[in-house]
């Protein structure tokens, strides 16, 4: 196997090649360019590592993942509207698109608190039951423990008396 080193400048040209609006795939680069898949691959993960959008299964931004979508989100926060007009032309994007993705990150806890909720009211639920069951239970035990009781006492009564079947006999 030949390790060979790429300049800086030929790597960073590729990786443009994968981010938006090209969106090339990396197998499309790899016949492109001459240069394994595998390559690619790990340059395109060591970027996404600094921080860099490369979208993998779909050229279509809607298809991207949770965190690429994040990612421009994040990216295009501090811009003012003539700057995210730029850099959606940039990257192939809708200024409209962002926007959902901004409001989708934005509201994503909200479900998250209503499920936390109603988890509470759930579990405060399921002790109320507990803790009826526990009385429940409480209160059988006390039953039983008075039946054994008295069994043993009539036992008792039984061996010092005897039945009262044998006086009728």
């Amino acid at each position: 196997m030949i390790n060979v080193r790429y300049p800086a400048e030929r790597k960073e040209a590729i990786l443009k090649k994968m981010a938006p609006p090209m969106s090339m795939t990396i197998p499309e680069l790899a016949e492109q360019e001459g240069i394994t898949a595998t390559t690619l691959y790990n340059w395109r993960k060591q970027a996404r590592a600094r921080g860099q959008v490369l979208p993998s299964r779909s050229t279509k931004p809607d298809h991207w993942t949770s965190q690429e979508k994040f990612q421009i989100v994040l990216e295009t926060a501090p811009m003012n509207e003539a700057e995210l007009s730029a850099y959606c032309r940039e990257h192939g994007l809708y200024p409209e698109q962002v926007e959902a993705w901004r409001d989708a990150c934005m509201n994503a806890n909200e479900g998250a608190a209503a499920q936390a909720k109603q988890h509470r009211q759930a579990r405060k639920a399921e002790q109320k039951r507990l803790r009826k069951l526990e009385r429940e239970l409480h209160r059988k035990d006390k039953a039983l423990a008075e039946t054994a009781a008295l069994l043993a006492l009539s036992k008792k009564a039984e061996a010092i008396w005897g039945t009262t079947n044998d006086e009728d006999d």
